[in-house]
């Protein structure tokens, strides 16, 4: 009898989802989601750009390249993927014998979402003889139409992994392929696709908020746009960013990049100021939308339920994770 309650309970859940379930506001959220993590052998990895609560609880905080890394390592039964959609499909890609769970199923990710496997296929049959190395910020199925992976830390070096006379295809971030054809010299063809965050900022307001702050380093992920990137101070990924400020002797930052990093920049460094980038409108436009849709509630119903699940077909999987593998193959001997 209890069998068949619970399968009811796990039917309605799929069937209402975790937006219509209430929880009692006296439970202590922090403390059931760590009781539930030693109950299920579970680990939860966080991106940067989640929110505190969610980094707070995490295990392992980090971004595209440090996640997939400690997704294939982790001893554990359970992967809770405080992230995206495609960051959950690399862990399941890299362990494909565990449970992977993503908090809410529609955290998707704009700049995955404007690379279609159907239409890249056809685009990428225009250019036969051209390797294609792919940001892995791009849907499962994308990966399997891809030779190299790549994240905004080892981009560089997978780039001039590969000889000099080899043309190279470059998806789905143009900012980013931009910036690495600056950066290597190497002229390479480049899907048109773009993160909505890192697109909106503003350069004026930006312009306006250094003459504010003539102390300020202005520093930038490089998917943003090329005129951003010109008045940077310093380049790097999630991760590098967050080292330079805790290195730079600077005192004041402006972050052109999702800002939920700052919260991870200020535990390092407290004496620090750290400034969002202004987006070119009044939204609060430099959170990502997609990366926001995950709570500390949704983190509990979702291990608490084991729900919502990612499932990949095999045949992705074993096609997918190829080049994520010689991903993580150029960055051990890069030393990365």
């Amino acid at each position: 009898m209890k069998e068949a309650v619970l399968d009811l309970a796990t039917q309605n859940l799929e069937r209402k989802g975790f937006l219509d379930l209430e929880i009692d506001p006296t439970l202590d959220l922090f403390e059931e989601i760590n009781r539930l993590k030693k109950e299920k052998n579970a680990i939860i990895l966080a991106h940067y750009y989640q929110e505190p609560d969610i980094q707070d609880i995490a295990d392992y905080i980090g971004d595209s390249l440090g996640l997939s890394q400690e997704a294939a390592r982790t001893e554990a039964d359970i992967i809770v993927f405080a992230g995206v959609h495609f960051m959950a499909e690399t862990a399941k890609m890299l362990s494909p014998g565990k449970k992977v769970l993503l908090p809410d199923l529609k955290a998707g990710c704009s700049l995955a979402d404007s690379a279609p496997a159907p239409l890249f296929r056809a685009f990428k049959e225009r250019y036969p003889n051209h390797v294609v190395v792919s940001y892995i910020n791009c849907t499962a199925e994308l990966k399997t139409l891809t030779d190299i992976c790549c994240t905004s830390t080892n981009a560089v070096h997978v780039i001039e992994s590969i000889p000099e006379d080899q043309p190279i295809i470059f998806a789905p971030d143009k900012n980013l392929g931009a910036y690495l054809v600056k950066k290597t010299g190497r002229d390479m063809v480049l899907w048109n696709g773009a993160c909505m965050v890192h697109e909106i900022f503003s350069a004026e307001k930006i312009t306006k908020l250094m003459l504010r702050h003539p102390e300020a380093e202005l520093i930038a992920h490089p998917e943003c746009e090329a005129h951003i990137l010109e008045k940077a101070h310093f380049i790097g990924s999630t991760t590098g960013l967050l080292k330079y400020t805790m290195r730079s002797s600077a005192k004041e930052f402006i972050v052109a990049t999702e800002s939920g990093i700052i919260h991870q920049m200020e535990k390092a460094s407290p004496d620090k100021v750290f400034i969002p980038a202004p987006p070119d409108n009044t939204c609060a436009c430099n959170e990502c939308p997609h990366m926001r849709l995950n709570t500390l509630e949704k983190l509990y119903l979702c291990l608490k339920y084991e729900k919502p699940e990612i499932l990949l077909p095999d045949w992705v999987i074993e096609q997918g994770r190829t080049c994520i593998d010689r991903m993580l193959d150029i960055s051990a001997r890069a030393g990365l």
